[in-house]
């Protein structure tokens, strides 16, 4: 197992291939549908000015994305009443969701990790080449495990988005994560996808 820490540099990145796996360390951040649109919005497109604390959460996250890692994650938080925040499960969400946002994304922030279920598309795999960075497959069904390697909720940002929805900053130690797509044009869901096509092939001809 090949252990990372954030930030993660370039050369970390290309040297890591599809089918490594890694123990990820240090401070990663969550992000669904409502901050990748967010991020587009507002700070790459700009179709709209900051309002409210726009500005003032992304001069906080852009540094800690910079060489760092996004989460699509929905977790179950306690201590919501006392801000004493703890992941009660941190399961991974499907990441498709995010394909028309994310290559974008890890442009602007320098993100050189993308942690996800499911994989993604093109785009991403196109910005993982480009950037450098990696799509880091997490386990589906394993929420409360995963929270397990969250030792620490050090902050949260945009909780008017909802609980699943916000940014959560977190301190993480050991967490389980398999590259899937790498930075050298290489996706394990593609190669399935069309393992999986030419098997439905040979069952359809023999029908």
């Amino acid at each position: 197992m090949i252990k990372l820490t954030t930030p993660i540099a370039d050369d970390q990145i290309r040297a890591l291939k599809v089918g490594d796996t890694v123990s990820l360390n240090g401070t990663i951040l969550t992000g669904r549908d409502a901050v990748h649109k967010w991020m587009i919005d507002i700070f790459i497109e700009k179709n709209y000015a900051p309002e409210g604390d726009d500005q003032e959460v992304y001069e906080s996250i852009k540094p800690m994305l910079e060489g760092g890692v996004i989460y699509h994650c929905g977790p179950v938080v306690s201590g919501l009443d006392t801000g004493d925040y703890k992941f009660v499960a941190a399961g991974p969400t499907t990441s498709i969701r995010e394909e028309p946002y994310q290559g974008r994304v890890m442009e602007h922030f320098n993100i050189k990790g993308v942690i996800g279920k499911g994989g993604m598309g093109p785009k991403t795999l196109a910005a993982c080449q480009e950037n450098p960075g990696v799509y880091l497959h997490a386990i589906g069904g394993a929420a409360s495990l995963i929270a397990q390697s969250v030792k620490q909720v050090t902050g949260v940002y945009k909780l008017d988005f909802g609980v699943p929805e916000a940014i959560w900053v977190l301190e993480v130690e050991d967490f389980p994560v398999v590259v899937t797509m790498d930075s050298h044009g290489n996706s394990l869901h593609d190669e399935i996808e069309s393992r999986s096509q030419e098997v439905l092939e040979e069952l359809l001809a023999k029908a």
